[in-house]
């Protein structure tokens, strides 16, 4: 599968191919804002893809990438089991726990969590 333009809850999403290459940099991410260009709405990027940088805050590269995807208004969903990142830092389970609340970066299990979740923001 590679990545698609999808219609998820009346939110169109780029959904990243979890088979896709490794997304390991800032700017292998920042390109992923390409895809408000596509007319997406959101980019759901598998956790599998993601560095080990990534989630290691002091590295700087989610907060760059996070900030990228909230000046071009996309929102940013990183998709799947990040148990053991979180267990190793009390930073990063702080920014998930405050990404969630909010309205521009989510982490979730699973796309029909994705999808629950646009669900219970189209019905506000």
């Amino acid at each position: 599968m590679a990545d698609e333009l999808e219609e998820r809850a009346g939110v169109t999403v780029l959904v990243c191919d979890p088979g896709g290459p490794p997304l390991t940099t800032g700017a292998d991410l920042v390109d992923l804002v390409g895809a408000v260009f596509l007319g997406a709405e959101a980019v759901a990027v598998p956790a599998s893809r993601l560095g080990d940088d990534f989630f290691a805050l002091r590295t700087g590269i989610a907060g760059e990438v996070m900030q990228k995807f909230v000046n071009y208004r996309l929102r940013l969903v990183v998709v799947g089991d990040i148990s053991g990142h979180l267990e190793a830092s009390s930073a990063l389970r702080a920014l998930v726990r405050e990404s969630n609340r909010g309205e521009h970066v989510w982490f979730l299990p699973d796309l029909d969590a994705l999808d629950a979740r646009l669900r219970a923001g189209r019905a506000v």
